[in-house]
């Protein structure tokens, strides 16, 4: 009983103690990523949209070599990373990864060049070996919480008897030490070291110093109590529930989903939408087994199963909803991201889900009741399989949003913008994305006054002499907007680029501004 009541008191104060988080995403850097500078800057500052904790920081100089004195600090949502005196000219790379509020690293590269550039590129991605042991990890802990907990669940409050509990006590004897596993992995790509730093105490330390170590040691108090729950005990029905509502917690604590703005919806949408996975998904392995070998029963017993996820359905497809809306913010997000392509493929299981669930509530489960039918087991028993095999593929595509920010946290590049005046004109020209390869210009013409220029025809004209570059002269099209647009111009080098602009105010009279731009390496 004293460790009962210890894990309780753990998944009960770790659970409601957690800090409000989100995921990081970068602002804005200084120098801006691209430039081209004349001499090497004092120190690289790059400002996210909240507090970050260093990771892993990197330089590679403009000859190639990675750089161990350059000193990193960090304020707040700013890391400034202070270049060394005797930078060489060339381009050069900070490469970052940082540590979220959730807990999940946010990794990039900043590039400028001293002088000319250089062919430095960033670092490699992380171990793609490590990626999959960090998806292995995270799919056995879905198994342990959702099938482990779960199947115990149905087993004390649903089925009342450990009928078919084979199938729960694997899945949590994998669940728990993938838990543990998944700490630790976290770790090593929060501060990118290899596998064999495990056995150091560093990626171990860091990990438990995020939202997800915490949030993973009350997913394994939840795991421990599902397997108390099994032993016939008078408080066994007790350990099932508080191992249920321990799932919902852990997941409640951490990751994208529970901690996007606002929170006051967000945790109790995934905390429901975990009790609900949990409820559902675990009741489907006990069921085969009750189905395969049927007596008296069981029709009682899936009959109260089918009440019970109707309302664990019901309650799914709103939180589900509510979440999706917070995640993606607009419905082309799900074709357009990653993050949304995972979830239409969700959708789409889920979908063949819930037509099995309604094939079994509304004629399978009936047929239970005839005495004479003979058909009516086998059949069940096939589509709660299937449910089973449906189930599985859900947890290892949602598993796959361990790598993925949803669309919330990504924030569009500012397009770079240059002002041209004189004395009788003044143009503001944005250029997307302001990187060597296909840029799109946006004029908006105006007079020395700041009113609007009306002009007949604009012809804006690049040149890179630098780089060999004659002058390329391309017209634009007056918008909608009432600016003046040309899309998809090919410029092949970052560099100082020649920016010239021809209006045609009249027949007679032509405004003509130019001006420098500087764009940098895509």
């Amino acid at each position: 009983m004293r460790l009962l009541a210890a894990l309780a008191t753990l998944l009960c104060v770790v659970g409601f103690t957690t800090g409000a988080s989100a995921h990081a995403a970068l602002v804005a850097v200084e120098p801006a990523s691209g430039s081209m500078l004349a001499s090497a800057p004092v120190a690289v500052e790059l400002r996210f949209n909240e507090a970050v904790t260093p990771g892993a920081i990197q330089l590679i100089d403009g000859a190639g070599r990675a750089r161990d004195d350059a000193r990193v600090s960090a304020s707040g949502e700013t890391i400034s990373v202070a270049m060394p005196p005797d930078l060489p000219q060339g381009t050069a790379v900070v490469s970052y990864r940082v540590i979220s509020q959730d807990g999940h690293p946010v990794a990039g590269s900043v590039i400028f060049s001293i002088g000319m550039p250089t062919g430095t590129q960033p670092p490699a991605n992380a171990d793609r070996g490590l990626s999959m042991l960090i998806w292995l990890a995270r799919v056995g802990l879905y198994l342990g919480l959702f099938v482990g907990v779960g199947g115990v669940f149905f087993a004390r409050w649903v089925a009342w008897s450990t009928t078919g509990m084979t199938v729960p006590r694997v899945a949590l004897a994998i669940g728990i030490p993938s838990a543990a596993v998944s700490l630790g992995v976290l770790g090593l790509d929060l501060l990118g070291l290899p596998p064999a730093a495990l056995a150091t105490a560093a990626p171990w330390k860091v990990a438990f110093a995020t939202s997800a170590g915490p949030a993973l040691l009350v997913a394994i108090a939840a795991m421990l109590f599902a397997l108390m729950a099994l032993r016939s005990a008078w408080y066994a029905r007790a350990l099932a529930i508080i191992a249920l509502v321990g799932v919902g917690l852990s997941l409640a604590m951490t990751g994208h989903a529970a901690t996007a703005p606002p929170e006051a919806l967000t945790r109790p949408a995934i905390f429901l939408h975990g009790l609900g996975v949990t409820i559902w998904i675990g009741a489907l392995a006990p069921l085969v087994a009750l189905v395969s070998e049927p007596t008296t029963a069981t029709l009682p017993v899936v009959n109260r199963f089918s009440r019970i996820a109707a309302l664990a359905v019901g309650v799914l497809a709103l939180t589900g909803l509510a979440l999706a809306i917070v995640q993606l913010e607009k419905p082309v997000a799900l074709v357009e991201t990653r993050y949304g392509l995972i979830l239409s493929i969700k959708l789409a299981l889920v979908t063949g889900l819930l037509a099995l669930a309604a094939l079994n509530r509304f004629r399978l489960t009936p047929a239970l009741a005839l005495a004479r039918n003979e058909t009516g087991t086998p059949a069940l028993k096939r589509s709660i399989m299937l449910e089973g095999a449906i189930a599985l593929a859900i947890l290892a595509v949602v598993a796959g949003w361990r790598f993925t920010p949803p669309p919330r946290t990504i924030i569009p590049e500012t397009p770079l913008a240059i002002h041209i005046h004189s004395d009788k004109a003044m143009f503001q020209v944005l250029v997307s994305p302001g990187k060597a390869g296909l840029d799109d210009f946006v004029l908006q013409l105006m007079t020395g006054e700041a009113t609007p220029l009306i002009a007949k025809e604009v012809t804006l004209t690049l040149s890179l002499p630098e780089r060999g570059i004659e002058p390329m002269e391309r017209g634009a099209s007056l918008g909608p907007d009432g600016y003046w647009h040309v899309r998809k111009v090919e410029l092949p080098f970052a560099g100082r680029w020649h920016v010239r602009i021809d209006a045609l105010v009249t027949d007679f009279e032509k405004v003509t501004l130019e001006d420098e731009l500087d764009l940098g390496l895509p």
